[in-house]
């Protein structure tokens, strides 16, 4: 049978895991990195034949009990188990909608009352929905694109943009997969992923890793063309009243350069907006 999304993501978290990690002993030399099948089949209790066909795509309805237990046996955090057991068809996925992502307008306001903080509302497929004044500034007026992912892996100036663009990428492409596991016949997801799929090899190469998060970064490290370096917290928000939102608000430390700097940056918004 073909490969499974079940089987590609329990290969890839195996392959990130030592022996000495789950209480095993290492044996020598291994021709390939991480767990050996058999060793993942005795963490969870099952046998080495039926957990080979979980990873080959010969058995794609594990229990809960199992699914459960190649959750501690791989380590994996909230998220990862949250994302194995909707790939294992024992959580719910989100129906596709044909209808348009739509902002409440009581957000839209709120995010307006925050001058100095930028804050932007995104859908699963990355696509920036809403964004206030101080936003918009902070990311050159979305000139390259509007999908977060794009900006990430497409922009030429995105290296020099994020200055620990490394981290940003993997948590970038983690965020996206988990949202893909959410929801993988969104077509503006799949759109989206075979983008950047043709576009960029480091998107690529970080999308075979199968991590799976929702957004774990709680600072990025900014370089902007006007204002200089920013270091800015986030904070990161489900919109309740419309499933597959997220709302992202930044804000530096006080009486800091980076919160100089984001008044810098908001007086220059402002400006703009007065002289266009």
């Amino acid at each position: 049978m073909a490969p499974t999304e079940l089987g590609d993501y329990l290969r890839a978290r195996r392959a990130q895991l030592r022996p000495e990690q789950v209480g095993l002993p290492s044996l020598g030399p291994r021709r390939v990195p991480g767990l050996r099948r058999e060793e993942i089949a005795l963490l969870v209790g099952v046998s080495v034949d039926y957990y080979v066909r979980l990873e080959q795509g010969r058995e794609r309805g594990p229990s809960a009990q199992v699914v459960d237990a190649l959750s501690s046996a791989l380590r994996l955090d909230t998220d990862g188990r949250q994302h194995l057991f909707r790939l294992a068809g024992l959580a719910p996925r989100t129906r596709t909608s044909a209808a348009p992502d739509r902002v409440d307008p009581s957000l839209r306001q709120l995010m307006t009352a925050w001058p100095d903080n930028p804050a932007i509302v995104y859908n699963r497929a990355c696509d920036v929905l809403a964004s206030n004044a101080i936003a918009d500034a902070l990311f050159h007026d979305w000139t390259h694109s509007r999908n977060l992912m794009h900006i990430v892996f497409t922009d030429p100036i995105a290296r020099q943009f994020y200055t620990d663009w490394h981290d940003v990428a993997r948590n970038a492409v983690a965020g996206f997969r988990f949202g893909h596991g959410e929801a993988p016949d969104d077509p503006r997801i799949q759109q989206v992923l075979n983008e950047l799929r043709s576009h960029s090899p480091e998107f690529t190469s970080l999308w075979t890793t199968h991590d799976a998060r929702g957004k774990s970064m709680q600072s990025k490290n900014f370089h902007h063309r006007d204002v200089g370096p920013l270091t800015l917290t986030m904070q990161t928000f489900d919109v309740r009243s419309a499933p597959g939102q997220t709302l992202v608000v930044y804000h530096a430390a006080p009486d800091s350069p980076s919160s100089h700097a984001l008044t810098l940056l908001g007086s220059l918004a402002a400006s703009i907006r007065e002289n266009p």
